[in-house]
């Protein structure tokens, strides 16, 4: 992702840049602070089981409109809803997934499964759904709705925005995303009076909207969706920098955060549903587990918390080897039975070294553990399914209240099938013209595997027909920035001002079979920061910091 010298640039929360001493003795305090209150990771350059670095976090919180932070906090148990209907819609998902399974092997092996579940029947209906839904701010704040055209150069904007001053519109009008603003600016320069001129500039100011005025989806994460504990603790590392630096007046701005509890409150209220005081909660891990903090937190707070419930770790390799089905298809580890099992590994073909793992998969799939997720909800988290839920109309497959369905189409961002036929071969030609535009996404998670701006046409020109199947195309966001100091284990001492941007995820708990929802609720948040000239931004893969929201309204000037 590259940015624009006309981006527009969210106020910082103090004043920047900190004198050096200062800024020396902080970060110093902070990366121990940060160890010692487990935002720590293992290194993947040199992995030791027997030590941690801290992960990198963003020395003060990054600031957020609170408008569109309080919007995706209250639109999260309506999305939740919406991924359990669409997870329990057997139609829908076998549609939707026909064309990507027949060249995305991973996916397919993921769908083959389901099919046998289904062929069977459901040994457990309750399904957990641990979510996080993720978001972008769009800086140029073009229409919403995907089923509404950009209107033209001229015509009056209807949005559900915060305006601003005619001089910040101008600035911000370099990122507007193929919205009124660039045509407006255009025709500004070519006006031939000043009067012209400044009636533009005006007209601008009216519907050219603020850095901040809405977000945009990026992804909703229905596997291994991390952070839990990681979010929490960025803000307990931010609050204490804040504090340090004698802003603890401005501590009330950052939101609380209960993610790590909202988390594992729906883990056991899954336990309870169970209905067994002696089973236990797996945890599903990989081979080596890098993002250790994050994973053991959830554990020891359910431990501490919850003291007469066990809770295990094993890898898919290590449940092949373990696991057996008991008379009424409980899962069985030694003499243990499982109640839920919670996934943190299994995302990624990496993850499946061969046919045993794969059985481990269906072993747990067809047994009476809830599972979070259960295989639908896996492929609920496809990238092709969310595509799909972009198109007009389909929303009211799965959303009654007409207010609803207005709410979360619009937070959907430009989202396009490359399958082999009318609609996708257009796709892949819109590609072709305008790469700069589009990010590529293919059924992954984990991060680093997406393909952006002028990458894409060589990516697709590689690509037949058929294989175009298993990506979509998805228009490329175009953040503020913010600035800040990124810190970095071996990083420079002190840290230098950079250019970031923001991706917020809200974390929602739904549990349910398909008839009842029993309980949904938004749980907690998580913000990763990245430099600007970055494409991914994933902590755990090296590319991201661990940040947190500072709210701001829209009438904060700059510090």
């Amino acid at each position: 992702m590259s940015s624009e010298a006309n981006t527009p640039v969210l106020p910082n929360c103090i004043r920047l840049p900190l004198p050096e001493d200062e800024l020396l003795e902080v970060t110093a305090k902070a990366k121990d602070y940060a160890i010692m209150h487990g935002a720590a990771m293992r290194s993947k350059t040199a992995f030791s089981p027997d030590s941690l670095n801290f992960a990198p976090f963003v020395l003060v919180p990054s600031s957020f409109p609170r408008k569109e932070f309080e919007k995706a906090v209250a639109l999260q148990p309506i999305i939740n809803r919406l991924m359990h209907n669409v997870a329990h819609d057997e139609e829908f998902i076998t549609t939707t997934l026909a064309e990507t399974i027949k060249v995305d092997e991973f996916t397919a092996n993921l769908f083959n499964i389901y099919r046998k579940v289904l062929a069977h029947g459901f040994t457990q209906k309750i399904s957990l759904g641990m979510l996080r839904s993720d978001l972008m701010l769009e800086s140029g704040c073009p229409e919403l709705s995907p089923r509404a055209q950009r209107p033209a150069a001229g015509e009056d904007l209807d949005l559900d925005c915060v305006a601003v001053d005619a001089d910040m519109a101008v600035n911000a009008v370099g990122t507007a995303a193929a919205g009124t603003g660039r045509k407006v600016v255009a025709a500004a320069a070519e006006a031939s009076t000043e009067q012209e001129e400044e009636q533009l500039k005006q007209k601008v100011a009216n519907t050219i909207q603020s850095a901040y005025c809405c977000w945009k989806q990026v992804e909703i994460n229905t596997i291994a969706s991390g952070f839990g504990h990681l979010g929490p603790a960025s803000k307990t590392i931010q609050r204490f920098v804040l504090s340090e630096l004698g802003h603890a007046d401005k501590l009330h701005n950052m939101p609380n955060n209960n993610a790590l509890a909202g988390l594992c409150d729906g883990m056991v209220k899954a336990w309870d549903i169970y209905g067994k005081p002696k089973a236990v909660i797996l945890f599903i891990i990989e081979d080596v587990s890098y993002n250790i903090c994050d994973q053991r937190f959830h554990e020891f707070y359910i431990r501490e918390t919850y003291p007469h419930i066990k809770v295990l770790r094993r890898t898919l390799t290590d449940v092949h080897k373990e696991g057996k089905l008991g008379q009424s298809k409980e899962l069985l580890l030694g003499n243990l039975e499982v109640a839920v099992i919670y996934f943190r590994a299994g995302y990624e073909p990496g993850h499946y070294h061969s046919q045993a793992e794969w059985d481990a998969r269906y072993l747990m799939e067809t047994s009476l553990a809830i599972k979070c997720p259960s295989i639908h909800y896996h492929l609920a988290g496809t990238k092709k399914v969310q595509q799909a839920l972009a198109q007009p109309a389909v929303l009211e497959r799965f959303i009654n209240d007409p207010d609803e369905i207005k709410a979360v189409g619009k937070i959907f961002t430009g989202l396009y099938s490359l399958d082999d036929n009318e609609a996708g071969n257009a796709t892949y030609e819109m590609a072709l013209r305008t790469p700069e535009k589009f990010v590529l996404k293919p059924q992954r998670e984990g991060g680093g595997n997406n393909v952006y701006g002028v990458d894409i046409p060589d990516a697709l020109k590689r690509m037949s027909r058929v294989e175009r199947s298993a990506w979509i195309l998805m228009d490329l966001i175009h953040p503020p920035l913010t600035k800040g100091y990124m810190v970095r284990p071996g990083g420079d001492m002190p840290p230098q001002i950079v250019d970031m941007v923001s991706e917020l995820g809200i974390f929602g708990v739904v549990i349910g079979d398909a008839e009842h929802i029993v309980h949904n609720y938004q749980a907690g948040h998580m913000l990763r920061t990245k430099l600007s000239t970055a494409n991914e931004g994933g902590v755990a893969a090296g590319l991201g910091a661990l940040d947190s929201p500072y709210l701001i309204d829209s009438d904060d000037e700059q510090n």
